[in-house]
Protein backbone atom coordinates (compact mmCIF):
# COMPACT_ATOMS: atom_id res chain seq x y z
CA UNK A 1 0.00 0.00 0.00
CA UNK A 2 1.24 3.32 -0.99
CA UNK A 3 2.01 6.02 1.94
CA UNK A 4 0.00 9.08 1.91
CA UNK A 5 1.42 12.51 3.00
CA UNK A 6 -0.84 15.53 4.63
CA UNK A 7 -0.80 18.25 5.69
CA UNK A 8 -1.31 18.56 9.43
CA UNK A 9 -2.44 21.79 10.89
CA UNK A 10 -1.02 21.52 13.97
CA UNK A 11 2.64 20.24 13.28
CA UNK A 12 2.50 22.28 10.11
CA UNK A 13 3.96 20.29 7.87
CA UNK A 14 3.38 17.07 5.65
CA UNK A 15 3.37 13.88 8.09
CA UNK A 16 3.14 10.32 6.58
CA UNK A 17 -0.49 9.25 7.14
CA UNK A 18 -0.64 6.15 10.13
CA UNK A 19 -3.96 5.19 10.56
CA UNK A 20 -5.36 4.13 14.83
CA UNK A 21 -6.14 1.29 13.30
CA UNK A 22 -4.50 -1.03 10.72
CA UNK A 23 -6.38 -0.69 7.67
CA UNK A 24 -9.41 1.48 9.39
CA UNK A 25 -10.01 5.51 9.09
CA UNK A 26 -12.16 7.29 11.17
CA UNK A 27 -12.46 10.87 9.98
CA UNK A 28 -14.84 13.84 10.89
CA UNK A 29 -15.62 16.88 9.14
CA UNK A 30 -17.40 19.51 10.68
CA UNK A 31 -20.61 19.82 8.53
CA UNK A 32 -23.05 23.48 8.22
CA UNK A 33 -25.11 25.35 10.85
CA UNK A 34 -28.65 24.90 8.90
CA UNK A 35 -30.09 28.50 8.77
CA UNK A 36 -29.66 29.31 5.53
CA UNK A 37 -28.46 27.86 1.63
CA UNK A 38 -25.03 26.66 0.79
CA UNK A 39 -22.36 28.62 -0.23
CA UNK A 40 -19.05 28.22 -2.70
CA UNK A 41 -16.91 28.16 0.74
CA UNK A 42 -19.67 24.75 1.96
CA UNK A 43 -18.79 23.14 -1.71
CA UNK A 44 -14.54 23.86 -1.61
CA UNK A 45 -14.56 21.90 1.68
CA UNK A 46 -16.71 19.26 0.59
CA UNK A 47 -15.17 18.74 -2.07
CA UNK A 48 -12.20 18.71 -0.56
CA UNK A 49 -12.54 15.82 1.76
CA UNK A 50 -14.56 14.09 -0.83
CA UNK A 51 -11.44 13.85 -1.96
CA UNK A 52 -9.29 12.89 0.48
CA UNK A 53 -12.17 10.09 1.60
CA UNK A 54 -11.59 8.78 -1.96
CA UNK A 55 -8.11 8.36 -1.97
CA UNK A 56 -8.30 6.80 1.42
CA UNK A 57 -10.73 4.20 -0.22
CA UNK A 58 -8.52 3.51 -3.07
CA UNK A 59 -5.61 3.44 -1.18
CA UNK A 60 -7.80 0.36 0.92
CA UNK A 61 -8.45 2.15 3.83
CA UNK A 62 -12.18 1.24 5.25
CA UNK A 63 -13.47 4.54 5.95
CA UNK A 64 -15.72 5.51 8.51
CA UNK A 65 -17.18 9.18 7.47
CA UNK A 66 -19.03 11.79 9.63
CA UNK A 67 -20.25 15.04 9.18
CA UNK A 68 -22.78 16.90 11.54
CA UNK A 69 -25.51 19.22 11.27
CA UNK A 70 -25.24 21.88 13.45
CA UNK A 71 -29.18 22.82 14.16
CA UNK A 72 -29.57 24.40 17.01
CA UNK A 73 -27.35 27.69 17.24
CA UNK A 74 -27.83 31.62 17.92
CA UNK A 75 -28.27 32.14 14.18
CA UNK A 76 -31.22 29.44 13.64
CA UNK A 77 -33.03 31.06 16.29
CA UNK A 78 -32.53 34.59 14.67
CA UNK A 79 -34.07 32.77 11.71
CA UNK A 80 -37.08 31.78 13.37
CA UNK A 81 -37.78 35.01 15.18
CA UNK A 82 -37.53 36.92 11.42
CA UNK A 83 -39.42 34.37 9.72
CA UNK A 84 -42.50 32.83 12.17
CA UNK A 85 -41.69 29.32 11.35
CA UNK A 86 -40.02 26.31 13.99
CA UNK A 87 -36.72 25.64 14.41
CA UNK A 88 -37.47 22.20 12.65
CA UNK A 89 -38.96 23.66 9.77
CA UNK A 90 -36.11 25.51 8.97
CA UNK A 91 -33.64 23.07 9.78
CA UNK A 92 -35.08 20.35 7.92
CA UNK A 93 -35.85 22.66 4.86
CA UNK A 94 -31.73 23.43 4.90
CA UNK A 95 -30.54 20.55 5.58
CA UNK A 96 -32.52 19.11 2.61
CA UNK A 97 -31.44 21.64 0.44
CA UNK A 98 -27.69 20.84 1.45
CA UNK A 99 -28.05 16.93 1.05
CA UNK A 100 -29.05 17.90 -2.73
CA UNK A 101 -26.17 20.16 -3.03
CA UNK A 102 -24.01 17.76 -2.34
CA UNK A 103 -25.39 15.26 -4.51
CA UNK A 104 -24.79 17.49 -7.32
CA UNK A 105 -21.61 18.08 -6.60
CA UNK A 106 -20.96 14.19 -6.35
CA UNK A 107 -20.29 14.29 -3.07
CA UNK A 108 -20.44 10.44 -1.61
CA UNK A 109 -22.71 10.40 1.30
CA UNK A 110 -21.32 10.37 5.29
CA UNK A 111 -21.45 7.16 6.87
CA UNK A 112 -23.04 9.14 9.71
CA UNK A 113 -24.54 12.62 9.55
CA UNK A 114 -25.59 12.96 13.35
CA UNK A 115 -27.77 16.13 14.33
CA UNK A 116 -27.01 18.41 17.00
CA UNK A 117 -30.40 17.61 19.10
CA UNK A 118 -30.36 14.46 18.83
CA UNK A 119 -27.94 13.77 21.09
CA UNK A 120 -28.38 16.90 23.67
CA UNK A 121 -27.91 14.03 26.15
CA UNK A 122 -24.48 13.20 24.82
CA UNK A 123 -23.27 17.01 25.00
CA UNK A 124 -25.32 16.86 28.34
CA UNK A 125 -23.15 13.83 30.03
CA UNK A 126 -19.74 15.30 28.42
CA UNK A 127 -20.54 18.96 30.20
CA UNK A 128 -21.55 16.65 33.20
CA UNK A 129 -18.10 15.28 33.33
CA UNK A 130 -16.29 18.66 32.76
CA UNK A 131 -17.51 20.10 35.51
CA UNK A 132 -17.39 17.00 38.21
CA UNK A 133 -13.81 17.15 36.93
CA UNK A 134 -13.27 20.82 37.53
CA UNK A 135 -12.77 22.02 34.35
CA UNK A 136 -15.74 24.10 33.57
CA UNK A 137 -18.23 26.07 35.83
CA UNK A 138 -21.30 27.04 36.20
CA UNK A 139 -22.01 31.02 36.44
CA UNK A 140 -25.04 32.47 38.45
CA UNK A 141 -27.07 32.63 35.56
CA UNK A 142 -26.72 29.20 34.66
CA UNK A 143 -24.19 29.40 31.78
CA UNK A 144 -21.36 26.61 32.09
CA UNK A 145 -17.93 27.62 30.64
CA UNK A 146 -14.80 25.69 30.15
CA UNK A 147 -11.78 27.34 32.66
CA UNK A 148 -9.44 27.34 30.19
CA UNK A 149 -6.91 28.40 32.58
CA UNK A 150 -6.92 24.13 34.07
CA UNK A 151 -5.84 23.05 30.03
CA UNK A 152 -1.90 23.95 29.77
CA UNK A 153 -2.23 22.88 26.70
CA UNK A 154 -5.02 25.54 25.60
CA UNK A 155 -3.64 27.22 22.51
CA UNK A 156 -1.26 24.41 21.58
CA UNK A 157 -3.65 23.44 18.02
CA UNK A 158 -3.94 27.16 16.93
CA UNK A 159 -0.65 28.10 17.75
CA UNK A 160 -1.82 31.38 19.85
CA UNK A 161 -0.37 31.53 22.80
CA UNK A 162 -0.63 34.56 24.65
CA UNK A 163 -2.63 36.44 22.10
CA UNK A 164 -5.64 34.32 22.61
CA UNK A 165 -6.64 37.16 25.13
CA UNK A 166 -6.97 39.45 22.18
CA UNK A 167 -8.42 37.29 20.17
CA UNK A 168 -11.56 35.62 21.22
CA UNK A 169 -14.65 35.95 19.06
CA UNK A 170 -16.98 35.58 21.73
CA UNK A 171 -19.72 37.94 23.01
CA UNK A 172 -18.25 39.05 26.33
CA UNK A 173 -19.75 38.25 29.65
CA UNK A 174 -18.73 39.48 32.95
CA UNK A 175 -19.75 36.55 34.66
CA UNK A 176 -16.83 34.40 32.65
CA UNK A 177 -13.55 34.11 35.07
CA UNK A 178 -11.23 34.76 31.50
CA UNK A 179 -11.97 36.13 28.19
CA UNK A 180 -10.55 32.99 27.03
CA UNK A 181 -13.23 30.40 28.25
CA UNK A 182 -16.00 29.72 26.04
CA UNK A 183 -19.47 28.48 26.64
CA UNK A 184 -20.69 24.77 27.32
CA UNK A 185 -24.32 25.04 27.93
CA UNK A 186 -26.26 28.76 27.43
CA UNK A 187 -28.92 28.90 29.51
CA UNK A 188 -32.77 29.91 28.70
CA UNK A 189 -33.10 33.54 28.31
CA UNK A 190 -36.86 33.56 28.01
CA UNK A 191 -39.86 33.45 25.38
CA UNK A 192 -36.93 34.58 23.15
CA UNK A 193 -34.89 31.93 23.08
CA UNK A 194 -35.24 28.10 22.83
CA UNK A 195 -34.11 25.94 25.55
CA UNK A 196 -34.06 21.93 26.35
CA UNK A 197 -34.61 20.66 30.05
CA UNK A 198 -31.44 18.56 31.55
CA UNK A 199 -29.89 18.81 34.38
CA UNK A 200 -27.92 21.64 33.71
CA UNK A 201 -30.99 23.70 33.65
CA UNK A 202 -33.17 24.54 30.95
CA UNK A 203 -31.23 25.77 28.04
CA UNK A 204 -28.96 24.65 24.71
CA UNK A 205 -25.66 23.49 24.35
CA UNK A 206 -22.91 26.11 22.96
CA UNK A 207 -21.46 25.44 19.30
CA UNK A 208 -18.24 23.82 20.28
CA UNK A 209 -19.34 20.89 22.18
CA UNK A 210 -21.72 19.23 20.06
CA UNK A 211 -18.67 18.12 17.80
CA UNK A 212 -17.43 16.55 20.68
CA UNK A 213 -19.82 14.94 22.11
CA UNK A 214 -20.97 13.74 18.71
CA UNK A 215 -17.61 12.25 17.65
CA UNK A 216 -17.12 10.75 21.27
CA UNK A 217 -20.50 9.63 21.00
CA UNK A 218 -20.83 7.92 17.13
CA UNK A 219 -17.37 7.58 16.16
CA UNK A 220 -14.40 7.51 19.03
CA UNK A 221 -12.36 4.82 19.02
CA UNK A 222 -13.44 3.19 22.65
CA UNK A 223 -9.52 3.58 23.76
CA UNK A 224 -6.22 5.04 23.02
CA UNK A 225 -3.95 8.37 22.59
CA UNK A 226 -6.53 9.46 19.95
CA UNK A 227 -9.94 9.83 19.46
CA UNK A 228 -9.90 9.61 15.58
CA UNK A 229 -7.71 10.32 13.00
CA UNK A 230 -8.26 12.92 11.24
CA UNK A 231 -10.87 15.72 11.96
CA UNK A 232 -11.31 18.32 9.00
CA UNK A 233 -12.92 21.49 8.21
CA UNK A 234 -12.57 25.24 6.77
CA UNK A 235 -9.50 27.08 7.67
CA UNK A 236 -11.33 29.69 9.49
CA UNK A 237 -12.70 27.23 11.92
CA UNK A 238 -9.00 26.76 13.17
CA UNK A 239 -9.63 29.11 16.08
CA UNK A 240 -11.36 28.90 17.88
CA UNK A 241 -14.06 25.91 16.97
CA UNK A 242 -11.55 23.47 16.56
CA UNK A 243 -9.14 24.73 19.06
CA UNK A 244 -12.15 24.71 21.63
CA UNK A 245 -12.46 21.43 20.66
CA UNK A 246 -9.52 19.82 21.44
CA UNK A 247 -9.60 21.85 24.83
CA UNK A 248 -12.99 20.03 25.87
CA UNK A 249 -12.32 16.85 24.84
CA UNK A 250 -8.67 16.66 26.31
CA UNK A 251 -10.32 17.45 29.61
CA UNK A 252 -13.03 15.22 29.68
CA UNK A 253 -11.44 11.89 28.15
CA UNK A 254 -7.62 12.36 28.97
CA UNK A 255 -6.60 12.17 25.13
CA UNK A 256 -6.32 14.36 22.27
CA UNK A 257 -8.93 14.34 20.24
CA UNK A 258 -7.64 13.78 16.59
CA UNK A 259 -4.75 12.29 15.91
CA UNK A 260 -4.14 14.62 12.11
CA UNK A 261 -6.32 18.22 11.90
CA UNK A 262 -6.07 19.10 8.05
CA UNK A 263 -8.08 22.23 6.93
CA UNK A 264 -8.79 23.64 3.60
CA UNK A 265 -8.50 27.16 2.19
CA UNK A 266 -10.55 30.21 1.76
CA UNK A 267 -12.80 31.09 -0.94
CA UNK A 268 -12.76 34.45 -2.39
CA UNK A 269 -15.18 35.82 -4.93
CA UNK A 270 -13.39 38.09 -7.57
CA UNK A 271 -10.94 38.30 -5.58
CA UNK A 272 -12.31 39.52 -2.43
CA UNK A 273 -13.08 36.95 0.85
CA UNK A 274 -16.69 35.64 0.78
CA UNK A 275 -18.54 37.40 3.43
CA UNK A 276 -22.11 38.33 3.33
CA UNK A 277 -21.33 41.87 4.97
CA UNK A 278 -19.18 42.39 1.39
CA UNK A 279 -22.37 41.39 -0.42
CA UNK A 280 -20.60 38.55 -2.64
CA UNK A 281 -21.33 35.42 -1.05
CA UNK A 282 -22.28 33.34 -3.97
CA UNK A 283 -25.24 30.53 -3.04
CA UNK A 284 -24.24 27.20 -4.24
CA UNK A 285 -28.01 27.11 -5.49
CA UNK A 286 -27.50 30.10 -8.05
CA UNK A 287 -23.78 28.85 -9.41
CA UNK A 288 -25.95 24.90 -9.90
CA UNK A 289 -29.00 26.87 -11.72
CA UNK A 290 -26.57 28.08 -14.96
CA UNK A 291 -23.94 24.53 -14.50
CA UNK A 292 -24.05 21.35 -13.75
CA UNK A 293 -22.35 19.96 -10.50
CA UNK A 294 -19.82 18.04 -12.14
CA UNK A 295 -18.60 21.16 -14.18
CA UNK A 296 -18.38 23.15 -10.54
CA UNK A 297 -16.67 19.99 -8.96
CA UNK A 298 -14.27 19.97 -11.60
CA UNK A 299 -13.24 23.33 -11.17
CA UNK A 300 -13.33 23.38 -7.35
CA UNK A 301 -11.34 20.39 -7.14
CA UNK A 302 -8.67 22.07 -9.34
CA UNK A 303 -7.01 23.94 -6.94
CA UNK A 304 -4.90 22.19 -4.18
CA UNK A 305 -7.25 21.99 -1.29
CA UNK A 306 -5.21 24.01 1.16
CA UNK A 307 -5.15 27.08 -1.18
CA UNK A 308 -6.86 30.01 -1.29
CA UNK A 309 -9.47 29.50 -4.21
CA UNK A 310 -10.67 32.60 -6.13
CA UNK A 311 -14.31 31.51 -8.16
CA UNK A 312 -14.83 33.30 -11.39
CA UNK A 313 -16.77 32.43 -14.01
CA UNK A 314 -14.42 33.05 -16.59
CA UNK A 315 -11.96 29.86 -14.60
CA UNK A 316 -14.96 27.79 -14.44
CA UNK A 317 -15.09 27.80 -18.13
CA UNK A 318 -12.13 27.55 -18.83
CA UNK A 319 -11.40 24.12 -16.83
CA UNK A 320 -14.37 22.82 -18.58
CA UNK A 321 -12.41 22.22 -21.48
CA UNK A 322 -10.07 19.76 -19.33
CA UNK A 323 -13.51 17.89 -18.41
CA UNK A 324 -14.07 18.03 -21.95
CA UNK A 325 -11.63 16.19 -22.99
CA UNK A 326 -12.01 13.63 -21.05
CA UNK A 327 -15.90 13.04 -22.28
CA UNK A 328 -14.13 13.32 -25.53
CA UNK A 329 -12.00 10.22 -24.86
CA UNK A 330 -15.20 8.37 -23.55
CA UNK A 331 -17.19 9.47 -27.02
CA UNK A 332 -14.47 7.49 -29.03
CA UNK A 333 -14.89 4.02 -27.29
CA UNK A 334 -16.49 1.19 -28.26
CA UNK A 335 -19.90 0.40 -27.29
CA UNK A 336 -18.37 -2.96 -26.48
CA UNK A 337 -15.84 -2.25 -24.63
CA UNK A 338 -16.00 -4.39 -20.98
CA UNK A 339 -14.09 -2.47 -18.15
CA UNK A 340 -12.12 -4.95 -15.88
CA UNK A 341 -9.62 -3.38 -13.42
CA UNK A 342 -7.79 -0.04 -14.00
CA UNK A 343 -4.14 -1.01 -15.20
CA UNK A 344 -1.56 -0.88 -12.65
CA UNK A 345 0.36 1.66 -13.66
CA UNK A 346 -2.44 4.01 -14.29
CA UNK A 347 -3.61 3.35 -10.66
CA UNK A 348 0.21 4.16 -9.29
CA UNK A 349 0.39 7.27 -11.20
CA UNK A 350 -2.91 8.30 -9.98
CA UNK A 351 -2.52 7.57 -6.52
CA UNK A 352 1.24 8.68 -6.24
CA UNK A 353 0.27 12.17 -7.37
CA UNK A 354 -2.67 11.96 -4.63
CA UNK A 355 0.05 10.89 -1.98
CA UNK A 356 1.74 14.03 -1.79
CA UNK A 357 -0.70 15.76 -0.15
CA UNK A 358 -3.76 15.26 -2.54
CA UNK A 359 -1.68 17.33 -4.95
CA UNK A 360 -4.34 17.76 -7.19
CA UNK A 361 -2.17 19.44 -10.35
CA UNK A 362 0.00 16.16 -10.36
CA UNK A 363 -2.68 13.84 -10.61
CA UNK A 364 -4.93 16.26 -13.19
CA UNK A 365 -1.29 16.83 -15.09
CA UNK A 366 -0.99 12.79 -15.02
CA UNK A 367 -4.77 12.60 -16.37
CA UNK A 368 -3.70 14.67 -19.52
CA UNK A 369 -1.13 12.52 -20.11
CA UNK A 370 -3.23 9.84 -20.36
CA UNK A 371 -5.71 10.99 -22.29
CA UNK A 372 -2.98 12.52 -24.97
CA UNK A 373 -1.60 8.82 -25.28
CA UNK A 374 -4.92 7.09 -25.20
CA UNK A 375 -6.00 9.28 -28.55
CA UNK A 376 -2.72 8.66 -30.38
CA UNK A 377 -3.09 4.81 -29.69
CA UNK A 378 -7.01 5.09 -30.79
CA UNK A 379 -5.78 6.57 -33.63
CA UNK A 380 -3.08 3.92 -34.46
CA UNK A 381 -5.84 1.43 -33.55
CA UNK A 382 -9.68 2.07 -33.69
CA UNK A 383 -10.60 -1.21 -33.87
CA UNK A 384 -8.50 -2.62 -30.97
CA UNK A 385 -11.10 -3.82 -28.93
CA UNK A 386 -8.93 -4.88 -25.55
CA UNK A 387 -7.60 -0.82 -26.07
CA UNK A 388 -10.95 0.54 -25.66
CA UNK A 389 -11.29 -2.24 -22.84
CA UNK A 390 -8.78 -0.97 -21.19
CA UNK A 391 -8.82 2.71 -21.57
CA UNK A 392 -12.62 2.43 -20.35
CA UNK A 393 -10.97 0.75 -16.88
CA UNK A 394 -8.98 3.71 -16.59
CA UNK A 395 -12.02 6.40 -17.38
CA UNK A 396 -13.77 4.57 -14.45
CA UNK A 397 -11.15 4.59 -12.19
CA UNK A 398 -11.04 8.76 -12.67
CA UNK A 399 -14.48 8.18 -11.69
CA UNK A 400 -14.16 6.83 -8.38
CA UNK A 401 -11.35 8.54 -7.36
CA UNK A 402 -11.81 12.14 -8.73
CA UNK A 403 -15.46 12.20 -8.93
CA UNK A 404 -15.58 13.54 -12.38
CA UNK A 405 -16.58 11.77 -15.97
CA UNK A 406 -19.75 10.15 -14.04
CA UNK A 407 -22.42 11.67 -17.16
CA UNK A 408 -23.09 9.66 -20.33
CA UNK A 409 -20.87 11.59 -22.95
CA UNK A 410 -23.35 12.31 -25.31
CA UNK A 411 -25.59 14.11 -22.99
CA UNK A 412 -22.72 16.29 -21.39
CA UNK A 413 -22.08 17.77 -24.27
CA UNK A 414 -25.82 18.76 -24.63
CA UNK A 415 -26.03 20.37 -20.59
CA UNK A 416 -27.57 23.32 -20.55
CA UNK A 417 -29.83 23.37 -23.47
CA UNK A 418 -34.02 23.61 -22.06
CA UNK A 419 -36.36 21.00 -23.19
CA UNK A 420 -38.00 23.81 -25.77
CA UNK A 421 -34.49 24.20 -27.20
CA UNK A 422 -33.82 20.75 -27.42
CA UNK A 423 -37.05 20.50 -29.61
CA UNK A 424 -36.67 23.24 -31.96
CA UNK A 425 -33.20 21.42 -32.62
CA UNK A 426 -34.19 18.28 -33.20
CA UNK A 427 -36.78 19.92 -35.41
CA UNK A 428 -34.50 21.24 -37.58
CA UNK A 429 -32.50 18.05 -37.63
CA UNK A 430 -35.50 16.37 -38.99
CA UNK A 431 -36.12 18.90 -41.58
CA UNK A 432 -32.30 18.68 -42.52
CA UNK A 433 -32.54 14.85 -43.10
CA UNK A 434 -35.57 15.39 -45.15
CA UNK A 435 -33.37 17.98 -47.26
CA UNK A 436 -31.17 15.33 -47.59
CA UNK A 437 -32.93 12.89 -48.63
CA UNK A 438 -34.45 15.25 -51.43
CA UNK A 439 -30.85 15.87 -52.33
CA UNK A 440 -31.55 19.54 -51.48
CA UNK A 441 -28.02 20.15 -49.53
CA UNK A 442 -28.38 23.90 -49.85
CA UNK A 443 -31.05 23.67 -47.00
CA UNK A 444 -29.63 21.02 -45.67
CA UNK A 445 -26.30 23.74 -45.61
CA UNK A 446 -28.24 26.61 -44.06
CA UNK A 447 -30.18 24.65 -41.71
CA UNK A 448 -26.28 23.06 -39.98
CA UNK A 449 -25.59 26.93 -40.31
CA UNK A 450 -28.30 28.51 -38.64
CA UNK A 451 -27.46 25.85 -35.55
CA UNK A 452 -24.08 26.96 -35.44
CA UNK A 453 -25.04 30.51 -35.15
CA UNK A 454 -26.93 29.43 -32.20
CA UNK A 455 -24.11 27.40 -30.41
CA UNK A 456 -24.94 24.29 -32.12
CA UNK A 457 -22.99 21.67 -33.98
CA UNK A 458 -24.14 19.03 -36.03
CA UNK A 459 -22.14 15.80 -36.12
CA UNK A 460 -23.31 13.09 -38.56
CA UNK A 461 -21.89 9.74 -37.65
CA UNK A 462 -23.05 6.09 -39.27
CA UNK A 463 -25.51 6.10 -35.96
CA UNK A 464 -27.13 9.22 -37.46
CA UNK A 465 -26.94 13.18 -36.81
CA UNK A 466 -25.78 14.01 -32.93
CA UNK A 467 -26.03 17.49 -31.82
CA UNK A 468 -23.65 19.18 -29.43
CA UNK A 469 -23.72 22.58 -27.94
CA UNK A 470 -20.66 24.41 -28.47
Amino acid sequence: MKTLSIFDSVAKEKLPFSPISSNRVKMYVCGPTVYDDSHLGHARSAIAFDLLRRTLIALGYEVEFAKNFTDIDDKIIKKCKESGKSLEEITSHYIRAYLDDMKALNVLSPTLEPKATDNLGAMEEMISTLLQKGFAYQTPNGDVYLDTSKDSSYGSLSHRGEELENLSRLQESDQKRSERDFVLWKAYKGEEDIGYPSNLGKGRPGWHIECSAMIEKHLAYPQGEYAIDIHGGGADLLFPHHENEASQTRCATQRELSKYWVHNGFVTINGEKMSKSLGNSFFLKDVLAHYHGEIVRNYLLGSHYRANFDFNEIDLLSSKKRLDKIYRLYKRLSPKATPSAPSKEFESGLLEALCDDLNISLALSFIEGFIKESNDLLDKSPKDLALHSLILSNLLYIQEVLGIGTLNATEYFQLGVSKEQRDQILSQIAKRQEAKANKDYALADKIREELKSQGIALLDSSEGTIWEKI
